[in-house]
């Protein structure tokens, strides 16, 4: 593509300014390199805060679909308390164990044969 500029070796895209706006024009170079890299950071920076938005919005979800399943247990474990309390308040009355009296000690730690067979082993004989 030919221009003047092009013609008397100036590279593309290189402006010449009037003499004496020189320091103003670059300074207004540097001001929209500034602005567009501000814009491309503010940019990120919504899109961050619409990902942590989102994840947020996820675990909160899970964590009521949790809360929901933590409920119907207890619901669960309540009605199933309630029927072995029945249960139990139905069975006492009649349960012979409670109403008679404690057996005597040598009968709860009476000594069987098969707790000892090391003793008749030949081991043991001396």
């Amino acid at each position: 593509e030919w221009s003047f500029l092009s013609c008397i070796g100036m590279p593309k895209g290189i402006r010449l300014a009037p003499p004496g706006n020189r320091d103003d024009s670059s300074d207004d170079m540097r001001k929209v390199q500034r602005r567009e890299k501000n814009r491309i950071a503010a940019q990120k920076s919504r899109l961050r805060q619409t990902q942590k938005a989102d994840t947020l919005h996820l675990e909160s979800e899970d964590l009521e679909r949790q809360n929901a399943a933590l409920r119907r247990e207890i619901k669960q474990l309540t009605e199933e308390m309630k029927h072995f309390a029945s249960m139990l308040s139905s069975h006492e009355p009649l349960c012979s164990i409670l109403t008679s009296p404690p057996p005597p000690p040598e009968v709860l730690y009476a000594t069987h044969s098969f707790h000892q067979p090391h003793i008749s082993s030949p081991r043991f004989q001396h």
